[in-house]
């Protein structure tokens, strides 16, 4: 059995972390055995980064990440996770929490290759490596109606559904999407009409409200989860529905 994606990077199977997150592949599994197979370890930003700005549905990579991982099979890369800190006043969902106490998964992709279940594997294990790590006690993540996304993955992982966000302005540059935290951190300003003065054709756009999830890493702090858990959003909402592949990869990234 052979699975690869298009684009095959080469990089050091521990990505110069000694501790590894996941189970070692077994050769000659069937396919339903893949997701127990999968490698998923801390690396550098720079390992997923092309995968992101390749791959990924908003062909980008966050400016500032708290923490990333790399998902890997027979030592081959095939997908990544990345945490940022997340929108400034996050850390008010939970009671009590300061800034660094939250990270937001804003991307998430797994190559079309890997069996359906992967990415309910994977982000369990990404999970489970938060929670050993002490620091953080919630993670949010976000849905992309737009885009065909209800947060499938999140769903099936027991996160809690807290409803929408209200909508949020970004900026399109070159045919790009960017955040106007990432403008900031490119251009020094965020304001459109002081890129425009310096030569940037820069257009504001406001973008639709998007499905929040959240996951209380620390059992203890779960009383302290503000808001009012929601039912889940089925598909068949606002946005085009998602392909049976490609998209199907890209559920969790909303920003």
């Amino acid at each position: 059995m052979s699975l690869s994606v298009h684009n095959e990077r080469g990089s050091s199977n521990e990505l110069g972390h000694p501790e590894t997150i996941g189970e070692t592949a077994v050769q000659g599994r069937p396919p339903r055995s893949i997701p127990k197979a999968l490698r998923v370890n801390p690396c550098p930003a720079a390992v997923v980064r092309p995968l992101m700005q390749e791959r990924h549905y908003l062909h980008s990579m966050p400016g500032v990440v708290c923490e990333t991982f790399a998902v890997k099979l027979h030592g081959e890369l095939l997908g990544g996770i990345v945490f940022t800190a997340g929108a400034r006043h996050a850390h008010r969902l939970l009671q009590g929490a300061a800034p660094q106490h939250v990270v937001t998964l804003t991307r998430l992709w797994l190559a079309d290759e890997l069996p359906a279940n992967s990415e309910s594997r994977v982000l369990g294990v990404v999970l489970r490596r938060l929670v050993h790590g002490g620091r953080c006690k919630l993670a949010l993540s976000y849905a992309d109606p737009a885009a065909g996304h209800v947060g499938t993955i999140y769903q099936a992982s027991g996160w809690t559904y807290l409803g929408t966000t209200e909508p949020e302005r970004y900026f399109e540059l070159d045919g790009k999407r960017i955040h106007p935290r990432s403008a900031s951190e490119r251009f020094g300003s965020n304001s459109v009409a002081h890129l425009r003065r310096t030569g940037l054709a820069i257009v504001a756009h406001k973008s639709p409200p998007k499905h929040r999830y959240a996951y209380v890493l620390d059992p203890r702090w779960r009383w302290r989860l503000k808001g009012t858990p929601q039912p889940y959003p089925k598909r068949g909402g606002r946005g085009p529905p998602p392909r049976l592949f490609g998209q199907r990869r890209e559920m969790a990234c909303g920003r």
